[in-house]
């Protein structure tokens, strides 16, 4: 019966996206689907942008790490702190100086059509697989926690899930996701702090108290001093800011957010608006994974990971509006990470990819076609990507997703720092064989890091290591002359 009534709350969830998606995107084209009109108030963006970044595998995941490693991840959160300010003030004003509707125009501008086309497909790849990795992780829970018990399978709720995002963003695009994001968050966000209060209160713990517990069993141990350990307090910090400058500044599908905004005053304010209230969010997360953790010892719980926040909530005996709660922070956390990435990949593989914008003989109308049939086709992608991550899954994800992006934004990273902080021009036919060959070799010094470094071992600064590399050969193959005409394509 209980999984009856939360199926039927996923559902209306699902139909008030549906209704909101419907309302804001009347009258809407291709460029409301690409960046809003550039209409969105920058309070909204900000808000909304926190369930984007926050996501399912922060939901799931981060609480899950506590039990293990305490708050080491607040190290990493501190560097996305710093790395917002860098987005903010380099790259934002660059955007909107530029007026582009996708970012990677930029490097099409500055290193020519060869490094736009490479950087747009990095991002294609890195978005691709960042977005269905959060996205395995959070159908796996609704499956394991809420679906298995009326038989319904893992592929059933994938392919059902997709098809509800594909209905409420297929035409609002920008327009729509600015709203629902907004919603979600907020969802996610109660959700979140309910949970918190109600373990706390059934604990008879207050704030002080809760800290006081958790540093008795080790969960608060957060600066880490060991310079050859992967989780050093530096490379961390390090790895966090140059993280959030590729994962944030250097995604379309995060720019396309704020480039909605009307004006780069308002787009700055909703950058570091958003940079503190993700401080804070993430901070709550980590506390109440030290709660579960306080929780599942005082009841004789022993599972761990990215199992123990659904399990608490689910299977423990809490009351059922606990559980109501999780199931709609995490229902919430799952759209925001795969709506705005699935809106972000149709926009850069129709613009950078198919060149559309620059496609004079296409009508509104087959734009829109073609446009629709792209999106199609990446939701069928996203679809064979949770089906892969169901095969190779390790039980815990968020370290995962932080290795992938620094194999694949990387390259990205890279690109626009020569573009920007460098006057030289690249050799156009090296630029696609360095940005693959760079991430094999980090890919290979990682596996032998400990053997090769002394002891030393590769964590966060993986991407900072993999973007120095490229940067380093593109320097190594440049030049100072153009040596490229920029063809319209």
């Amino acid at each position: 019966m209980s999984s009856a009534i939360l199926l039927s709350i996923v559902l209306a969830y699902f139909c008030l996206l549906l209704g909101i998606a419907f309302y804001t995107s009347r009258h809407s084209n291709n460029e409301s689907f690409f960046i809003g009109n550039r209409s969105s108030k920058w309070w909204v963006v900000a808000f909304g942008m926190i369930g984007t970044s926050l996501s399912g595998m922060t939901f799931i995941s981060v609480p899950g790490t506590v039990g293990k490693s305490g708050f080491d991840y607040f190290q990493v959160v501190i560097g996305y702190w710093l790395g917002y300010f860098a987005v903010a003030y380099i790259l934002l004003p660059i955007y909107y100086k530029m007026q582009l509707t996708s970012i990677y125009t930029y490097l099409e501008k500055r290193l020519g059509v060869t490094s736009y086309k490479t950087g747009a497909l990095f991002f294609i790849l890195s978005r691709t697989l960042g977005a269905t990795l959060r996205l395995y992780l959070v159908i796996k829970v609704l499956e394991k926690f809420v679906l298995e018990d009326m038989g319904i399978p893992f592929e059933a709720t994938a392919i059902i899930i997709l098809a509800l995002i594909l209905l409420y963003t297929f035409k609002g695009g920008v327009k729509t996701i600015v709203w629902t994001d907004t919603l979600q968050t907020t969802f996610m966000l109660l959700s979140l702090l309910v949970c918190v209060g109600y373990i706390m209160h059934d604990m008879h713990l207050g704030l002080g108290s809760t800290w006081q517990a958790m540093k008795e069993q080790g969960y608060t141990k957060m600066l880490r001093t060991d310079a050859l350990a992967p989780n050093y307090f530096l490379k961390q910090i390090l790895g966090g800011a140059f993280i959030t400058i590729a994962m944030t500044g250097l995604d379309q599908e995060m720019m396309q957010k704020n480039i909605s905004v009307s004006n780069l005053a308002d787009s700055k304010k909703n950058m570091i608006s958003f940079c503190f209230i993700m401080v804070a969010a993430n901070f709550i997360f980590l506390l109440l994974g030290g709660l579960l953790y306080l929780y599942a010892g005082a009841n004789g719980i022993t599972v761990a990971g990215d199992d123990l926040f659904p399990t608490i909530a689910v299977k423990s005996g809490l009351p059922f509006f606990i559980t109501i709660c999780f199931i709609i922070g995490l229902v919430s956390a799952l759209f925001p990470s795969a709506d705005g990435a699935l809106t972000a990949l149709t926009s850069s593989f129709c613009i950078d990819i198919l060149g559309m914008k620059r496609r004079t003989d296409w009508d509104e109308k087959k734009r829109s076609r073609i446009r629709l049939t792209v999106h199609n086709v990446f939701a069928l992608i996203f679809l064979a990507c949770v089906f892969f991550f169901r095969m190779v899954d390790n039980g815990s994800l968020i370290q995962t997703l932080l290795v992938v992006a620094g194999y694949t934004y990387g390259p990205l990273l890279a690109l626009f720092i020569f573009g920007i902080f460098t006057k030289r021009q690249v050799n156009h036919r090296s630029v696609p064989v360095i940005c693959v060959a760079a991430p094999i070799i980090c890919y290979i010094l990682k596996q032998y890091d400990k053997e090769w470094l002394g002891g030393y071992s590769i964590g966060t600064e993986l991407l900072i290591i993999n973007a120095a590399l490229t940067f380093l050969l593109l320097l190594l193959f440049s030049g100072n002359d153009r040596q490229l005409e920029f063809k319209e394509i």
